[in-house]
């Protein structure tokens, strides 16, 4: 494998084929931990000690939680949907003119049977992260399990989702028992050469995670594989799970991933290829059921995976923020480029390579409009931190959905630079450097 590391290319330019055989052997190099360091083989044991009082509903638990951390400590960062709550007033003069529809409140869970509320996350590794990620303006005690953990659970639980996909997840059996006490049940899939084994005193591997309400849904079966570059094997995973509402008995798909990391042109090659294999791998479980697909995707919707997904003809998928942000804003140029102003304005915005700008000017101009639309209509960032290497604001993360078959209702927003604070993320008031997505859908009927 020492020798794998240097490889160097050939001075004449290379055919296609030897082209591919390169990259995979670099690829064999760069997908996985592969470090020369011994694994350290830990299992989740951690949290064994937790005890949750039982019989607790979800607002008894966040009281638990919060008291479990310290009420001293800052709060949980707040945000808001993008369709408000209607004040009371509004509510109470539309029953005064006894309308037969009264408005609804669109930053509450529905409960209706085929309102589904979904929480996408990359939740951030505590072993990575408090070993290995960099946050240099992060205060070390911020970074503690015991003080991420209850912020974790709350972040989650007080938008009471019905599925929630997770990635990074370093402590499932923590989540496990803490949402198994709201009647969530789980599934983890650890990557199989997770950098966590590499470093004392981790947890077990990272991993993704579904979770979803087995009180509202079936789980009629499952599949993980392990994501294939060229027939290659990665060191990324993904969950799909095929869930049934039980009142209406309606099946729909549910899938969650994390593609590799890092900045590059290769990289940005690889994330392309992984994201073909995982549609190909989620059309062949889910045949012509709806499918949800969230993730932390690490591309920005410039690079090829974000078309490659929404231009696959075999799934039709479209992005649920993109979509919802279209909705109310009709996507204009202007709206747009002051999302983009917003960013760009910051002292310390993250800087990117020419070539990786050329190279995303490039794909853009062979998209089609139903993509470049999408591009245009992404928040601005979905992650935003500061490493030793500069500040990192993007967007990466995604909630794909079939729009044939779910309708888009309703996202929670992101928080404003003003509210995320000048250190960014993680932080006291923040326990990732990812924000979680919420989108509530309604499964349609076929047409």
């Amino acid at each position: 494998m020492e020798e794998a590391m240097h490889i160097k290319r050939a001075n004449k330019m290379p055919c296609k084929n030897d082209r591919k055989s390169y990259l995979q052997k670099v690829m064999l190099t760069r997908m996985g931990s592969f470090n020369s360091a011994p694994k350290i083989n830990n299992v989740d044991s951690q949290d064994d000690s937790l005890e949750i009082p039982k019989g607790l509903n979800t607002t008894e638990l966040l009281k638990h939680v919060k008291h479990l951390r310290g009420i001293h400590q800052p709060q949980l960062l707040s945000r808001y949907f993008i369709k408000p709550s209607l004040t009371s007033d509004v509510t109470d003069g539309l029953r005064s003119l006894k309308l037969n529809t009264v408005a609804k409140d669109y930053s509450v869970a529905s409960t209706l049977p085929n309102h589904i509320r979904v929480l996408q996350w990359n939740i951030l590794s505590q072993t990575l992260g408090q070993n290995n990620d960099g946050f240099v303006r992060c205060p070390e005690e911020a970074l503690t399990w015991e003080n991420r953990k209850f912020l974790i659970v709350q972040e989650i639980l007080q938008y009471n989702p019905d599925i929630i996909c997770l990635q990074e997840v370093d402590h499932f059996k923590f989540l496990q028992t803490i949402l198994g006490t709201q009647n969530y049940e789980g599934i983890f899939f650890p990557k199989p050469d997770s950098p966590c084994l590499y470093i004392e005193e981790n947890n077990g591997p990272d991993g993704c995670a579904i979770f979803f309400r087995r009180d509202k849904f079936e789980l009629k079966n499952f599949d993980t594989r392990i994501l294939e570059v060229w027939r290659v094997q990665s060191n990324q995973v993904a969950i799909v799970v095929n869930l049934a509402v039980k009142s209406t008995g309606k099946e729909f798909c549910v899938c969650t991933t994390h593609l590799k990391a890092r900045h590059g042109s290769l990289l940005s090659k690889l994330r392309n290829e992984q994201g073909r294999d995982l549609l190909h791998f989620v059309k062949q479980f889910c045949g012509e059921k709806p499918v949800l697909i969230c993730g932390d995707f690490n591309a920005e919707p410039t690079e090829p995976v974000y078309a490659t997904v929404l231009s696959g003809k075999q799934l039709q998928l479209a992005s649920a923020y993109a979509d919802i942000k279209a909705e109310r804003d009709e996507c204009n140029n202007d709206s747009a480029e002051e999302h983009k102003a917003n960013i760009d304005s910051s002292d310390d915005a993250q800087t990117r390579s020419a070539e990786e700008e050329e190279a995303d000017a490039e794909h853009v101009q062979l998209c089609d409009d139903k993509v470049i639309k999408s591009i245009q209509c992404e928040p601005p960032y979905t992650t935003w931190k500061i490493r030793e290497d500069g500040e990192e604001c993007h967007t990466i993360d995604y909630v794909f959905y079939t729009p044939e078959q779910f309708k888009v209702r309703n996202c929670l927003e992101f928080p404003r630079d003003d509210e995320v604070g000048k250190n960014r993320t993680p932080s006291f008031q923040y326990p990732s450097d990812h924000f979680s997505l919420v989108c509530d859908f309604e499964l349609l009927d076929k047409q």
